[in-house]
């Protein structure tokens, strides 16, 4: 594992955030593209994957902070502003906050925007596990004896016991989320709809990845990201079948 991919004396660069930098250029730029493909070109249309990202820091924060209540009873301080701690659902509802206020704000479809973002959140998504994965973050699972277990010996959550490569897992399974969304995103028809796929695709995805992901908390025998992921999914499939009505986005 890499956590610090490059240092010079005090400075040094972390597989983890570059990784987050790649995601949100990455993203950013599927995000941009479908935007003026819409035909959603505001002032400042490249602001809106800036919006996401610090939103999605913020709810990510937020999130985090919210699951380890006694962490924070503990140590207040160390916890607020310690170096770990992003969660992705709370990172995806604070930029999906932050995204659809400045859309109101200037006069824009809030679900076009939704559409806009789904298949750039699903690469930003995945491309930011292969930074869990360098960075060996503790988003691994438990042991295996899988001939593709492996130990994170250096990672920011070492261990020397073979475990369940989960980030490795996410990674390959939104290769093909992310090419179905863009496959998508000019054949679904109705505002919001593409938006309802993501959210089944990746509440998927999350349900599955963790099945093999430690997480020892557990409410009638799923994790609270499970329980999370049944939401969005159910919520997806909401949108797609609600919004079937709705006037059909440009192609």
């Amino acid at each position: 594992m890499f956590p610090v991919i490059f240092e010079i004396g005090p400075l040094k660069i972390h597989s983890f955030g570059l990784m987050v930098m790649m995601a949100f250029l990455g993203g950013g730029w599927m995000v941009t593209r479908e935007l003026r493909r819409r035909g959603i070109v505001p002032d400042h249309l490249d602001g809106y994957p800036l919006l996401a990202l610090v939103g999605g820091i913020v709810g990510a924060r937020i999130y985090y902070l919210l699951e380890h209540t006694g962490s924070l009873r503990a140590d207040f301080f160390g916890t607020l502003f310690g170096g770990a701690g992003l969660t992705w659902y709370g990172g995806a509802l604070g930029g999906a906050i932050a995204v659809l206020l400045w859309a109101h704000r200037k006069g824009q479809s809030k679900l076009e925007m939704c559409d806009a973002f789904a298949p750039g959140l699903a690469a930003a998504y995945g491309i930011g596990r292969i930074g869990c994965q360098l960075a060996g973050d503790g988003d691994y699972g438990p042991p295996s004896d899988a001939p593709w277990a492996m130990a994170y010996p250096h990672g920011v959550v070492a261990t020397t016991v073979a475990v369940h490569p989960t980030p490795i897992y996410e990674i390959l399974m939104m290769i093909p989320v992310v090419g179905l969304l863009w496959w998508l995103r000019t054949r679904v028809q109705g505002a919001g709809r593409l938006f309802g796929v993501y959210l089944v695709l990746v509440g998927a995805e999350r349900w599955i990845a963790e099945i093999y992901r430690v997480r020892p908390e557990k409410t009638l025998g799923m994790s609270t990201a499970q329980w999370t992921s049944l939401g969005a999914i159910a919520l997806g499939i909401l949108f797609y079948l609600l919004l079937a009505k709705r006037p059909a986005t440009k192609a």
